[in-house]
């Protein structure tokens, strides 16, 4: 008997070329099916991205998951943009602030100069009442408000008492000193640089101390004076205003002075 061959059948191979553009096509459906979902709740930025994302998967070839933008509403990408946003709108916010800030302390500034004027003005109507321009005077400085009072108007040679016949200018000074509200209130004794040794005080210092704290004890004798807004310094006759070689210029050193400091100043 002849043996029939058996013949082997021929595996025949699937065409499978039509899987690209199914999976494109499905890949396409995807990414229009995210943007439509995400385009309805999202701001402009992050459609900004989606649209880039999408223009990528549709010019560059990439599948959906191979693109490297994140379709993630909150990414990380996203939240730095909103970050920065966010400093950039705070830094805004205090530089507005401190310019008006300063704008306030300025406006504030110059209606207390303002004042100072005022009163200085009040001053300067009784020294010229009073006839007392060759031993009062008075400077509006960066401190505040300066009087300056000659010693001899107010003390005897070596004394740290006010004399009894200039008491009533030490009270009609305190009448100036009224003011609404009231001003911190700086009283300083000076004098020159000859030494002295009484028995009372060694040395320049400790007299130029007694007559500025003897002469305010004098000015807050007025009740409508608040003694918490007043002090005493002392300077002896290492704040001179004047040379000290001529009798002109340490009669000049020999002075109390009253500095009224305006409501804006620092004060320890």
């Amino acid at each position: 008997m002849s043996r029939k061959r058996k013949r082997k059948k021929h595996e025949e191979h699937v065409d499978e070329s039509w899987l690209l553009p199914y999976a494109d096509l499905l890949t396409l459906l995807l990414a229009l099916f995210i943007v439509l979902f995400a385009s309805s709740s999202i701001d402009a930025q992050k459609f900004n991205k989606i649209s880039d994302t999408f223009s990528n998967i549709v010019h560059g070839g990439e599948g959906l998951l191979d693109s490297n933008t994140s379709m993630t509403p909150g990414s990380e990408s996203d939240s730095a943009v909103i970050d920065q946003n966010n400093e950039e709108e705070k830094k805004e916010e205090t530089i507005a602030a401190e310019d008006e800030e300063k704008d306030n302390e300025a406006a504030l500034e110059a209606a207390e100069q303002e004042e100072l004027k005022k009163i200085q003005e009040k001053i300067e109507t009784y020294i010229k009442d009073k006839d007392l321009s060759d031993k009062f005077s008075t400077d509006l400085t960066d401190e505040g408000l300066l009087l300056t009072i000659n010693d001899n108007v107010l003390f005897n040679s070596g004394s740290s008492e006010v004399s009894v016949k200039d008491e009533e200018i030490a009270k009609e000074i305190s009448d100036l000193l009224v003011m609404d509200p009231p001003r911190e209130v700086i009283i300083s004794g000076h004098t020159d640089n000859v030494p002295i040794n009484t028995s009372s005080y060694n040395s320049n210092w400790e007299l130029s101390v007694m007559r500025s704290v003897n002469f305010m004890k004098l000015v807050l004798e007025n009740d409508k004076l608040d003694p918490r807004w007043f002090s005493a310094k002392g300077f002896g006759e290492y704040k001179p205003i004047a040379s000290n070689d001529t009798p002109e210029g340490r009669e000049k050193n020999r002075r109390v002075e009253v500095l009224i400091l305006p409501r804006t100043a620092e004060t320890d």
